[in-house]
């Protein structure tokens, strides 16, 4: 069963749909990465995955339990990590995540091991007494995500969950995301960050608009967006004017005196027939490698064939 499942999610305000027909899956495991601009639609898509918000439309489940029909199972069921934490200034670390425990009905000894064992990870054991205020930026988000975590729930909702924190801070996060993975968890990352989302997602899901504009898992996603992978081989020789002769599913894309670029779909038969015509000519491979290609380029392709066709149909 999907922990998270959306069928036509809309949210109209007046007379402007904020959210348009998305429909999402995230299994038991897998981390979704919602990506796109501010005022795309993905702060409002949360809140209705919360039960904050009632949908215009359409329907979504949170752990088994519709978030109209059962918004405080939903709650009960959801961590969220949002934009604004709303952090209480005045209270040291230990005081507010007790405050939450209670408020999620976990039991005195419960709540003091999750305490410790949250405060502990996120290397803020040492400052558990220390206000709020005090914090730095990098603290009150790690804390702000102790507090989505302290009741242990199967959905994980986390807004910019590494924003304002230093690399290592970032990387402590990243790092325990991935331990949180269980067959019964299921993460919503809403995130700006291109390579963080490639790193931890299994499917990207981008909205524009309100809509859903392109879905899937990233290699998935690069294979459609941006066509066959790229390779490149490196040669310690140069061609000298030698013409090549690439096997049949090869494309060349560029060359120079020391370097071949081609695209192809079965690199597992074009590699090794490449390699060895290379050789018989007498060159030295140095290496023969795939063209990274970045999140990034798939966001940047995404949005751009969703503005021809929006131009296409006179929007």
């Amino acid at each position: 069963m999907n922990v998270i499942s959306t069928q036509d999610l809309s949210k109209q305000f007046d007379q402007f749909w904020a959210v348009d027909g998305v429909d999402l899956d995230v299994n038991p495991g897998q981390v979704l990465a919602l990506l796109g601009p501010n005022g795309a639609g993905k702060t409002t898509t949360v809140r209705m995955l919360t039960s904050v918000l009632k949908p215009t439309r359409g329907t979504a489940m949170i752990a088994g339990y519709d978030v109209v029909s059962h918004p405080a199972q939903v709650r009960a069921s959801v961590g969220v990590l949002t934009e604004q934490h709303g952090l209480y200034n005045r209270m040291p670390a230990d005081e507010y995540l007790d405050f939450f425990g209670k408020l999620y009905g976990l039991d005195p000894h419960r709540r003091i091991t999750r305490i410790n064992d949250l405060l502990e990870n996120f290397g803020l054991h040492k400052d558990r007494r220390k206000r709020l205020g005090e914090y730095s930026k990098g603290m009150r988000q790690k804390l702000a995500l102790a507090r989505a975590l302290i009741h242990e729930p199967p959905v994980l909702l986390l807004d910019e969950p590494t924003s304002a924190m230093d690399p290592e801070s970032a990387r402590l996060v990243r790092e325990l995301i991935q331990g949180l993975r269980s067959e019964s968890r299921a993460f919503i990352i809403c995130t700006h960050n291109l390579a963080e989302a490639e790193e931890l997602a299994d499917q990207i899901a981008i909205i524009r608009h309100g809509k859903i504009i392109a879905r899937g898992s990233p290699s998935g996603l690069k294979q459609t967006l941006l066509g066959s992978a790229e390779y490149e081989v490196r040669l310690a020789s140069a061609l000298d004017g030698k013409a090549l002769r690439l096997p049949q599913g090869a494309a060349l894309s560029s060359t120079d005196a020391h370097m071949i670029r081609y695209r192809t779909e079965h690199p597992d038969q074009v590699n090794p027939v490449i390699l060895g015509y290379l050789l018989e000519e007498g060159l030295k491979v140095i290496s023969l490698q795939e063209v990274p290609r970045s999140l990034e380029q798939v966001y940047l392709s995404a949005i751009n064939t969703w503005r021809e066709k929006e131009s296409q149909n006179g929007c």
